[in-house]
């Protein structure tokens, strides 16, 4: 369908309007109180249980030590905890910011137009805005035929191997101050339909990746996105989706630029694994995204 200019600019105004809404950047007044001391003491209380599981030994949950670990630690602050916490208490529904959402939207725009056939899916999807803002826009730029998956355990993030990843493990015990990302899927779907968008086009994968992702009755994919913050979880995803990703599509990767989590070496590994030479492009300091 061609759309015309006045169309697509009232197109714009709505996905602008849905951003913003979403990442709730109009109500930002809890930034604006100074922090208490019982966050902070709450987050001072995470840093002292990670600096104990980071000892010397090899009991049972204690951290391998490196200088990675180190240098996390040195730069974990009590009020650089309580900070985030707060940031999580705001009634946004994503936590990416504006050139996030941006890179969601100009993917989404570019295997419509290009006809890259398959469906999209975000892994890891925490209250689910990123997802809802692919519905938008499907609805938006008038594609009834692609659906829109939504993979989640819905019971929080999963407890990470420390010797697999020892710095996922101090980014769990970090993440417990905002109750591991933990939302069900029932309110899930309650934001879906909130903005009238839980629909046929919306289909939901609740449990574990492992579980899930292999099995999952998705023919083919033109964009995925993986918001899984850990090695392992991340591992599980490429594995069993990328083969479904068309030629032409996209894996966004969305804690890439996060050197504390393990999504990183579970990418580059990945791509080493199966000799892809595609660019990784950078959306921002945490995002990067590859072609087919």
């Amino acid at each position: 369908m061609k759309r015309t200019r006045a169309h697509e600019s009232l197109v714009n105004d709505y996905l602008r309007l849905l951003k913003n809404t979403l990442s709730n950047t109009h109500y930002r007044s809890l930034e604006e109180i100074p922090l208490t001391a019982s966050e902070i003491g709450l987050a001072e209380e995470v840093l002292n249980n990670l600096r104990a599981r980071f000892a010397e030994g090899a009991s049972a949950g204690t951290i391998p030590q490196s200088e990675e670990v180190r240098s996390f630690l040195d730069g974990f602050t009590p009020e650089f905890g309580a900070a985030y916490a707060r940031s999580n208490q705001l009634q946004s529904l994503t936590l990416l910011e504006a050139s996030s959402l941006d890179n969601v939207e100009w993917c989404v725009r570019s295997v419509l137009e290009r006809e890259i056939p398959g469906d999209l899916i975000e892994c890891g999807v925490w209250r689910g805005g990123t997802c809802i803002l692919m519905r938008a826009l499907l609805k938006a730029l008038g594609d009834s035929r692609r659906k829109v998956w939504v993979a989640d355990s819905f019971q929080g993030l999963p407890e990470p191997d420390p010797d697999v990843s020892p710095l996922d493990t101090l980014s769990h015990e970090f993440l417990k101050l905002v109750g591991g990302f933990r939302v069900s899927l029932e309110g899930v779907q309650k934001n879906f339909a909130a903005f009238e968008l839980l629909d046929r086009q919306v289909r939901f994968l609740p449990g574990w990746f492992c579980d899930t992702l292999p099995e999952a009755p998705i023919e083919r994919l033109a964009v995925m996105r993986l918001d899984a913050d850990y090695y392992e979880s991340t591992v599980q995803a490429l594995e069993a989706l990328y083969s479904k990703l068309s030629p032409g599509g996209y894996v966004i990767v969305d804690d890439y630029g996060i050197l504390p989590l393990g999504a990183r070496r579970a990418v580059d590994e990945f791509r080493s694994r199966h000799a892809i030479e595609s660019p990784l492009v950078f959306a921002n300091r945490a995002v990067a995204y590859w072609e087919k």
